[in-house]
């Protein structure tokens, strides 16, 4: 989040400069929300998203769009069967998975010992750990058993029953020019454009800046993310 936190408010700035009503979410145990890193649980967190998206809809008769980057795409299409009202996506950088993100997470633990042989089974006895319903600490923050394993089973999936397929805006980042989305978005993809979801997809030049060592700005994915949801609103 700490990497995250700024381009989302920028971002939420131009929306809301253009007309659009913004909520962003502190998620339990996150920024100003209430309890700790290790009191955050999975599905709280998409209890948290169903509960935001019940503020907005209460307030505003407009289209409703849930909004997340890497993880909170995977909280956002979850959060979709539980919201009851249509409901539209706009994913930055989705995770086809949340197995990878946890994986990468722990690896931050292991960070010290990457030119130690005990790296690996550090990694193996932090999954252990996980298992096994203990709390572990990563980068200075608190994971609780309950988060990682809710995170481990996610995948970017549409959702079934009566949620009706409406608009997804899919944009990835890359550093290169000319670059194509990778054939692990386009499997991502097929599913959602299968089951009827109105999938638009495009690559914006810009860093990775969720991973980026110093905090970094991605100003085109700012701009053409807002180009995209006005064009939207106003086919």
């Amino acid at each position: 989040m700490n990497k995250s936190r700024r381009m989302a408010a920028m971002q939420a700035r131009e929306f809301a400069k253009s007309g659009f009503a913004v909520l962003q979410v502190d998620l339990q145990g996150c920024g100003d929300s209430a309890g700790e890193s290790d009191d955050a649980t999975w599905a709280q967190w998409v209890a948290d998203i169903v509960a935001a998206a019940a503020w907005l809809l209460a307030r505003y008769d407009a289209p409703l769009w849930l909004w997340g980057l890497r993880a909170g795409c995977l909280l956002a299409a979850e959060a979709l069967p539980k919201i009851g009202s249509p409901c539209h996506l706009l994913f930055w950088n989705p995770a086809p998975a949340g197995k990878v993100l946890l994986q990468q997470f722990l690896r931050l633990k292991a960070a010290s010992h990457l030119m130690d042989s005990q790296a690996k089974l550090l990694l193996d006895e932090l999954r252990q750990a996980v298992a096994a319903g203990q709390s572990i600490e990563v980068a200075g923050y608190m994971l609780s058993a309950e988060l990682a394993n809710g995170l481990a089973t996610s995948a970017l999936a549409p959702p079934g029953g009566n949620v009706a397929p409406a608009r997804l805006e899919w944009l990835d980042l890359s550093v290169r020019d000319g670059a194509t989305l990778s054939p692990a978005s386009d499997r991502a993809m097929a599913p959602w454009q299968s089951a009827g979801w109105d999938v638009q997809a495009q690559i914006v030049q810009g860093p990775s800046f969720w991973q980026t060592t110093e905090i970094e700005d991605a100003p085109r994915l700012i701009s053409a993310t807002l180009s995209v949801l006005q064009a939207r609103v106003h086919r």
